[in-house]
C-alpha cells in the first residue's frame, strides 16, 4: 500500500502525467517518480490498463499527476514559484522548461509543454521589491516588469539606481 499524504497538489493532464512527472523530476533537485498508477478498468477518458494517476515529488512538494482527460486546462491561477539563488540557477530553469516545448510570459513566468505555470523567481528580486527602501524597490519592480526571464545584474543596477 502507497504512504499517502494527508495533502497533495492534484494536477489535471490530458494522458501525459507521466510524462510531465519525469520531466520534472529530470529537471528539478528533490524531485521524483514516486508511484504510477494504473485503471483497474475503463473510464470516461481511458482504459483499463491506462497510467490514471502518478505520485511524485517536485522540489519537495507532493503532487499527484491525474490523467483526467482533456476537459480541464492548466491556467495562471496554480504556479509553482522556485526561489532560485543565482543568474546560472534561474537560466537553467527557464531555459530547461522554455526549451522542453513550454514558452515564455512577462516577469519570470513562464509555462511548461503541458501548461503548467511556473515563477521562475531569483532570491535577489524578491529581496530589492520587498526593500524598506521603498524608492530603491520601486525601481527594482519597474526594472522586472519590463522582463521575461529575470535578470538579476539588471534587477540589483537598477535597485542601486
Amino acid at each position: 500500500m502507497t504512504n499517502i499524504a494527508k495533502n497533495t497538489i492534484c494536477l489535471w493532464y490530458d494522458g501525459n502525467a507521466e510524462e510531465a512527472a519525469q520531466f520534472y523530476a529530470e529537471t528539478f533537485p528533490n524531485s521524483s517518480i514516486n508511484a504510477v498508477h494504473r485503471a483497474p478498468g475503463d473510464y470516461p477518458s481511458g482504459a483499463e490498463g491506462d497510467v490514471i494517476t502518478v505520485e511524485f515529488t517536485v522540489l519537495g512538494i507532493a503532487c499527484l499527476g491525474l490523467n483526467g482527460g482533456p476537459a480541464f486546462k492548466h491556467n495562471e491561477a496554480f504556479s509553482f514559484q522556485v526561489a532560485t539563488e543565482s543568474q546560472e540557477e534561474t537560466d537553467r530553469y527557464w531555459n530547461a522548461i522554455v526549451g522542453n516545448g513550454g514558452q515564455e510570459s512577462d516577469c519570470g513566468w513562464c509555462k511548461d509543454k503541458w501548461g503548467l505555470s511556473w515563477q521562475i523567481t531569483p532570491i535577489a528580486l524578491t529581496k530589492a521589491y520587498t526593500s524598506p527602501d521603498r524608492a530603491a524597490a520601486k525601481r527594482a519592480f519597474d526594472a522586472m516588469m519590463t522582463m521575461r526571464k529575470i535578470d538579476i545584474a539588471a534587477i540589483e543596477a537598477a535597485f542601486r539606481g
